[in-house]
């Protein structure tokens, strides 16, 4: 559902406010304690923004394509750690009950997702799949009315928070790679679950991932998701295009913020008697920056408003994830050298950016695989 445009602007600058007021004073407290202030996520659950993505009929607020890249825009200026708690709930932690669940699974889960009651998680990687998750080894065995699920999932995001994991599993032993996989909803506080102690990541901190483990993990049938075997894989690739896009329009956000930083920067300081800005390889850098952070927002509203037309954006998506995940990596490294010594110290928050930025080109398929996806598609139309 397409909001009206007075609606949607007064949404776009609530967020604007929350961000700028609220979440950019508490980036530093958030790196240093590794944690987001129950305050905080508490304001996000008020304002609606657990269920951007999720339709009105089960209490979200049903953006489109492009309005919730225009969403993800400000929550890409500050620190991404705050994005990613509310990011699951409204891609892949979702999306896949949004497109095959049944209307029971609608029912159960989508209302509480839509308000954060409940922070769903997808639980697909392993420590032997990753970008190829058909080979995942986790599996889900049919005794009665009920599937035990035993293995391991590695990295899972916001899993520590989840109330509702995503799990990808074989069901068919004998269907290799993709085919023999399925997905559950699998509830949290299901007897056999439990969470290895946080991941100690790169950047990011405040945003939790842990490994995931089900030992003999019994669930009823009823938490196959659409009530079919061999669909898991699908589903999760119906999902990669909005996600995709997200993180897209995340990546531009962020490389505003250390743009419009840099810029400021380099006008205050001074060297040999004058601001850094006035430097014409200082303005270099700046340029190229900006060039490239509104190529890229050019392709995700584009992209965007594709997908909301009904197109197939399955290329688009992942030229716009390569391309916005490899610029704002570009962007933050331009942002230190401009700071010079100053970006490379943590009072000034370069350096944390400059480390947060680095997962964009790995998660929702790494740059190589976008590579794959565009390339063989590309092939695919000719044939």
């Amino acid at each position: 559902m397409t909001l009206p445009s007075d609606t949607l602007e007064q949404l776009l600058d609530t967020v604007s406010r929350f961000v700028r007021e609220q979440l950019v004073p508490m980036e530093h407290q958030v790196a240093d304690d590794d944690a987001i202030p129950d305050t905080i996520v508490e304001a996000m659950r008020e304002m609606g923004l657990f269920g951007l993505s999720i339709p009105e009929a089960y209490g979200g607020l049903g953006l489109t394509m492009e309005e919730e890249v225009l969403v993800a825009f400000e929550l890409g200026q500050t620190s991404p750690a705050f994005r990613s708690l509310v990011g699951t709930n409204n891609g892949i932690g979702s999306q896949g009950i949004i497109i095959d669940g049944t209307e029971e699974q609608k029912q159960r889960y989508l209302p509480r997702m839509a308000s954060g009651e409940i922070i769903g998680s997808f639980a697909l990687t392993e420590a032997e799949a990753g970008s190829d998750a058909g080979s995942l080894r986790t599996s889900a065995r049919r005794e009665g009315d009920e599937y035990v699920l035993n293995g391991t999932k590695r990295f899972i995001t916001n899993a520590p928070r989840a109330g509702l994991f995503t799990v990808f599993a074989r069901t068919d032993p004998q269907q290799p790679g993709a085919r023999g996989v399925s997905a559950f909803l699998v509830d949290a506080d299901t007897p056999g679950i439990t969470l290895g102690p946080p991941d100690k990541k790169m950047g990011q901190k405040g945003a939790h991932t842990c490994d995931v483990i089900f030992d003999e993990c019994r669930v009823p049938a009823s938490a196959l998701l659409g009530g079919k075997e061999g669909q898991g894989f699908r589903t999760a690739m119906k999902v990669l295009d909005r996600g995709r896009l997200h993180i897209s329009a995340v990546c531009v956000g962020v490389a505003e913020r250390l743009i419009r930083d840099s810029l400021r920067y380099a006008m205050e300081r001074k060297q040999f008697g004058q601001p850094l800005a006035e430097f014409q390889l200082i303005q270099a850098m700046l340029a190229d920056s900006r060039t490239e952070a509104y190529a890229a927002r050019c392709m995700v509203m584009e992209t965007a408003r594709r997908k909301d037309a009904g197109l197939d954006v399955s290329t688009d998506a992942a030229c716009s994830k390569m391309f916005a995940s490899e610029m704002v990596g570009r962007v933050a490294d331009r942002a230190v050298q401009i700071h010079g010594g100053a970006g490379y110290i943590a009072d000034y928050g370069i350096e944390r950016f400059y480390r947060d930025v680095r997962l964009f080109r790995i998660y929702e398929g790494t740059t190589q695989i976008q590579q794959l996806v565009i390339a063989r598609n590309m092939i695919r139309e000719v044939g």
